[in-house]
């Protein structure tokens, strides 16, 4: 693992790999760090490791945090925030064996990482990303204390008998999105319960499916900003990881 010389704004790429498969993501850091600090992996949608992506990375860690925006594709391959990437992310929801191989080589490079306190990570991520959190949360790695899926997609891996889940979990939903409609979100508060997780779910009403990026708006394809649940659903983030990472430190 390699991570350039940050820039002024205290970000750079992180070099990591997963056998024969290079990644680059994208290490944000906090404005002052004397010492290590906790590390909120960031999972992309299906676009990638784009600058949408890499702006929450550098709103995490002006939170304080240390933010890793996670390359779940390889080196260089990158989506279109303004197309269809299925072709990007069917693969891994078709392979969640080896999504969940990514996300823990991810999670590797960051405990690894001589700025982050590999004893205090979180996970969070959108609509694919949302899922990737998930996942990462049900591979139950006992350094990750808490996952958050914004707008994910919520249907189980189905690679085998889920072990205990130990991070706990906030889901932010929207109550319309179709692409979790309600059964899937019964059920996914079931395998969590299931699973022991200390879990919670705040679901927003009259909401689509990414309601969290500015300037979507195609309802007729299920897909909608909103202000007041993007809003809420940041300020519900911060309290979460407040409580199960600790208050960072701000110098």
């Amino acid at each position: 693992m390699t991570i350039d010389a940050p820039t002024a704004s205290r970000s750079g790429a992180i070099h990591y790999r997963d056998g024969s498969t290079a990644f680059e993501g994208y290490l944000a850091l906090p404005d002052v760090q004397r010492a290590p600090r906790p590390c909120v992996l960031l999972a992309h949608d299906w676009s990638g490791l784009h600058e949408g992506m890499r702006h929450i990375a550098d709103r995490v860690a002006a939170l304080g945090y240390v933010c890793f925006a996670m390359d779940l594709y390889g080196r260089d391959v990158r989506g279109d925030p303004a197309s269809d990437n299925s072709h990007l992310m069917n693969p891994l929801l078709a392979n969640r064996a080896l999504l969940r191989r990514r996300l823990l080589a991810a999670l590797t490079a960051a405990v690894d990482h001589p700025l982050i306190d590999g004893g205090r990570i979180a996970a969070m991520g959108y609509c694919f990303g949302g899922l990737c959190a998930l996942d990462l949360a049900r591979a139950a790695p006992p350094e990750l204390l808490a996952a958050v899926s914004f707008h994910g997609v919520l249907k189980p891996p189905q690679i085998g008998p889920q072990v205990p889940m130990t991070a706990k979990v906030l889901v932010l939903h929207g109550w319309d999105d179709p692409m979790a409609p309600p059964p899937d979100v019964l059920a996914l508060a079931q395998e969590l319960t299931a699973a022991g997780a200390d879990w919670q779910l705040h679901a927003y009403g009259h909401c689509l499916h990414a309601f969290t990026f500015p300037g979507v708006n195609a309802p007729e394809r299920g897909l909608a900003y909103d202000a007041a649940a993007d809003r809420r659903s940041w300020a519900a983030m911060k309290a979460f990881f407040a409580e199960v990472l600790g208050e960072p430190a701000m110098a």
